[in-house]
């Protein structure tokens, strides 16, 4: 069977198994005949997303988590790349910051939340800052990894047609790095979705996590099974850019 026949019949099993969950999902919300407000049925949650996607309430919540996570990731992203890329060329500065990058990473993120919350404030800015700081990470390891895994050979051979530093930067060091860095990326993104949760849980008043917040203190399950989906969807749909991405610009490896 050729390859892109196989990638097309993984992509209807994984919609099958999601259509399947739904009657099972069913079936266990009529054995158990639990109340809604501890299990609610698909039915009820679809109901709750019609009205909160009809009166606005959902997309604009969604749209405040979205803004807060896209931020986060360009912010995150742009450091980690920046400092991966000093780091795999100073062996010197390597020394120097890893035993505190390692040790920032021992640190729950959730664990500080409430302090970038005091110091940046509720708004947006303190969720940023924690979505960034959830992203980096991955994203600094993964370009070190990149960078250093160019072939010496390509180097003489760049230094050999006299390329500049840049030149080497853009034409060689990016390209044979990219699918290491865009495997960071694919991270990155969905761990993106979580920093912006953790912050919206400590202090908001909008947002995804200010939903889940609200629907847990109302009892109103299926409110939280709403956002909850929203979120998936959030991490689904960033993590098919990223895909996208890397069928751009790696079909040189094809």
């Amino acid at each position: 069977m050729k390859p892109k026949t196989l990638h097309t019949l993984s992509r209807w099993l994984g919609l099958f198994s999601m259509l399947l969950a739904i009657p099972l999902w069913t079936l266990i919300v009529h054995i158990s005949g639990l109340p809604k407000f501890i299990l609610p049925a698909p039915v009820d949650v679809w109901t709750r997303f019609l009205k909160a996607w009809v009166d606005g309430s959902l997309l604009y919540h969604t749209g405040v988590t979205l803004l807060e996570i896209v931020l986060g990731l360009f912010v995150g992203v742009s450091f980690a790349t920046i400092a991966g890329y000093a780091l795999a060329k100073s062996r010197t500065l390597e020394s120097i910051l890893s035993p505190y990058l390692v040790a920032s990473q021992a640190i729950p993120v959730v664990a500080i939340a409430p302090l970038l919350v005091i110091w940046l404030g509720g708004g947006i800015a303190s969720k940023v800052v924690i979505c960034a700081l959830i992203v980096f990470f991955p994203v600094l390891v993964n370009t070190i990894v990149g960078v250093r895994a160019v072939s010496a050979s390509h180097y003489d051979l760049m230094n050999s047609l006299h390329a500049t530093r840049w030149q080497i930067i853009w034409k060689l060091e990016l390209p044979a790095s990219l699918p290491v860095l865009l495997g960071g990326l694919r991270i990155g993104a969905t761990l993106s979705v979580i920093g912006a949760i953790v912050g919206e849980l400590v202090d908001a008043e909008q947002g995804l996590g200010f939903l889940l917040q609200l629907g847990d203190f109302q009892y109103d399950t299926s409110m939280v099974f709403v956002a909850v989906f929203m979120l998936v969807f959030l991490a689904l749909g960033l993590y098919g850019v990223v895909t996208l991405l890397e069928r751009r610009f790696l079909k040189w490896q094809q």
